[in-house]
């Protein structure tokens, strides 16, 4: 089992995130690939469908969201509720842990977009500015070789940007859809790491990405878990609450797998 060391540890106390360098194995990481190559497939066929190239922040070829579709592989649930994601989520969560959300975030050759500074969750403070939800967290899962030059995040360490776990207010950017929360001239810390490393972070953490300037795609599976249901004012889930830890206990139970196709 992957072991998170107290230096791990630390920086993520000090500033509200990490890097777990090459923590996925190789035939994971060819699942995830597989996986991602393939919603982005289907993604593409749909915008098509319906004619258009943009839907909310995702844009054909270019960038991609594509969230909370693990029911639809048969293979997601593993990861997702696997050793490692146990391992890293009670590592920085504590003993009882909840899938939140999770989406491939994908930029595509050439062309894939930059991302504005942003909290996660000022995403859900965007909507609902008086939200009291506990800060999530991110695990940022490099399926390639992440870098500069193909739009790897930055992150900003706890207090540069404001009080620590404070959720800042954010503006909507004309054209692409992206919240942005920060101004500010400081370029951050850059990730720059090998496939198969997880950068975990803090929803209070303020990070961006770069565009994707080389000729392969740069893909990321991202993973959210909490530590309770994080809930709307009118009691409504804002995304998910999958049980996978209660008391340092795996709890989650495996879902009947969708109907394929055509069938009834």
């Amino acid at each position: 089992m992957y072991q998170i060391d107290s230096a791990a540890h630390d920086a993520f106390e000090r500033d509200g995130f990490v890097v777990l360098e090459s923590a996925i194995d190789e035939a994971t990481l060819a699942m995830l690939r597989e996986e991602c190559d393939g919603f982005v497939e289907r993604t593409d066929r749909w915008l098509e469908s319906r004619g258009t190239d943009t839907h909310g922040i995702t844009h054909r070829g270019r960038r991609y969201f594509i969230a909370n579709r693990y029911r639809e592989s048969a293979r997601m649930p593993e990861f997702l509720f696997g050793d490692l994601m146990y391992t890293v989520a009670t590592a920085f969560l504590g003993p009882t842990v909840y899938l939140f959300h999770e989406q491939w975030v994908v930029k595509g050759a050439e062309q894939g977009m930059r991302f504005a500074w942003h909290q996660d969750s000022g995403y859900i403070r965007f909507q609902e500015p008086e939200n009291p939800h506990a800060p999530y967290l991110t695990c940022w899962c490099a399926l390639d070789d992440v870098s500069r030059e193909n739009g790897t995040i930055s992150v900003l360490p706890h207090g540069l940007a404001g009080p620590r776990n404070t959720v800042l207010p954010h503006r909507k950017e004309a054209g692409t859809n992206d919240l942005v929360g920060y101004e500010g001239g400081d370029p951050g810390r850059f990730i720059e790491a090998p496939a198969g490393s997880i950068a975990v972070f803090l929803s209070t953490s303020m990070h961006r990405s770069g565009a994707n300037a080389t000729d392969r795609p740069r893909r990321v599976y991202l993973p959210q878990y909490s530590r309770a249901p994080i809930r709307r004012a009118d009691g409504r889930l804002w995304s998910q609450a999958v049980p996978f830890v209660a008391d340092g206990v795996r709890v989650y139970e495996a879902e009947p797998e969708p109907a394929a196709e055509g069938s009834a």
